[in-house]
């Protein structure tokens, strides 16, 4: 058993009065390895706790830096960070909360090549990603380590969580064998979070981790806990291995990192022609001071474009698009915009689709055009 110094355990004195933790939970939280993939909205309050309640050594890897858009709800990380590497400023956070733990920091973006080496070091896995290929991803590479993998998601009012593990349950996989269209679910910066959302579901995360580790409760391996922030709802789904897995089951053929964002469709997608797909924020401010009927179509939701605007766009949302294309001149040079590309990437399909032989997208949407363009445009 670990030895905890005087301040440690009056550091920990809560911890080991608990009878399912104690001295001898303690210290295995002490030798403990945690990854974080992600320092973000869910990674921040997993982080804070874990170094908090004595994990020994917690890893993050995130390879973004810290943007004012972030501070509403990634508490890792102030005002002061803005700019800064979010590994730098979640390092100085945790080492000011508790310098016995170890901080490992991994700069980079996780991917095929590297996810095998980074998470092959730590025991536990908590995946705090936004985004599905990162989700297939880890999840396959903790099937491969045999290490658990803690899920978590947040999504406006709504959130999930389950415990992954290769040994004793499903996996990611087994819930989600396919990932959805990519523009069938909206990402948060689109559809938005409420702020106090990911710190629920983040400190659920970092709840399961420490479960495991000290080895008290009943994890959640085998079920999907529900939250519904709206009506301040749990609920609890049962979930079962499924034996034709292509990862966990009984025959299993994915026996190697594969590229997870062409298997989730969104790596290259709408570039097939190689250009005439979309345009760059400066090119468009080009074309449209000698092009004035070029059309500018803006395919947000009306709340979005209440927050900020490109003069002179013609509003239609995405959903209405379809049944609003007599609005549109059948000849004309369009170009479809929306918050970061995704779903103006669709509706120039739909109106290619339709006949339409003349639209781009924007590439980066409206936030692209404030950053490169015109900054008086918000950004959110």
């Amino acid at each position: 058993m670990t030895t905890l110094s005087p301040e440690e355990l009056l550091r920990y004195s809560r911890h080991l009065t608990l009878p399912d933790v104690g001295l001898q939970g303690q210290s295995q939280l002490r030798e403990a390895r945690v990854l974080l993939v992600g320092a973000g909205g869910l990674g921040s309050p997993a982080a804070l706790y874990l170094a908090a309640a004595g994990v020994g050594t917690v890893g993050i890897v995130d390879f973004d830096l810290v943007d004012r858009s972030n501070l509403q709800r990634q508490i890792l990380h102030g005002t002061s960070d803005i700019g800064k590497a979010k590994i730098e400023s979640a390092r100085a956070r945790l080492r000011d909360i508790n310098p016995h733990v170890q901080v490992e920091t991994f700069g980079e973006q996780l991917t095929s090549a590297n996810a095998l080496a980074i998470l092959g070091t730590f025991d536990i896995v908590i995946d705090g990603s936004d985004n599905f290929p990162t989700r297939y991803l880890v999840n396959d590479a903790c099937v491969l380590l045999e290490k658990p993998d803690i899920y978590g998601s947040v999504f406006r009012f709504d959130g999930q969580v389950s415990v992954f593990s290769a040994k004793r349950g499903p996996c990611y996989r087994c819930l989600y064998a396919e990932p959805p269209p990519p523009d069938l679910v909206p990402s948060c910066a689109e559809g938005g979070v409420l702020g106090v959302l990911p710190g629920i579901i983040g400190s659920l995360q970092a709840l399961e981790a420490i479960k495991l580790i000290v080895g008290f409760g009943q994890p959640l391996i085998g079920r999907l806990l529900l939250f519904d922030g709206r009506r301040m709802q749990f609920r609890e789904l049962a979930l079962e291995q499924d034996p034709d897995c292509p990862v966990c089951g009984t025959h299993p053929t994915v026996k190697e990192l594969i590229d997870y964002e062409a298997f989730c469709g969104i790596g290259d997608r709408g570039r097939e022609t190689g250009d005439g797909v979309e345009i760059t924020p400066r090119d468009l401010r080009r074309e449209r001071s000698h092009k004035p009927n070029l059309l500018l179509v803006d395919v947000r939701e009306p709340r979005e474009a209440e927050i900020a605007s490109i003069e002179g766009a013609r509003l239609i949302p995405l959903r209405e698009l379809p049944s609003r294309l007599s609005e549109l001149p059948s000849q004309a040079e369009i170009v479809t915009h929306c918050h970061h590309g995704q779903r103006s990437l669709k509706a120039r399909e739909i109106l290619v689709g339709a006949g339409f032989q003349h639209v781009r997208s924007l590439a980066g949407g409206i936030d692209a055009w404030s950053r490169e363009v015109d900054a008086e445009v918000p950004r959110y």
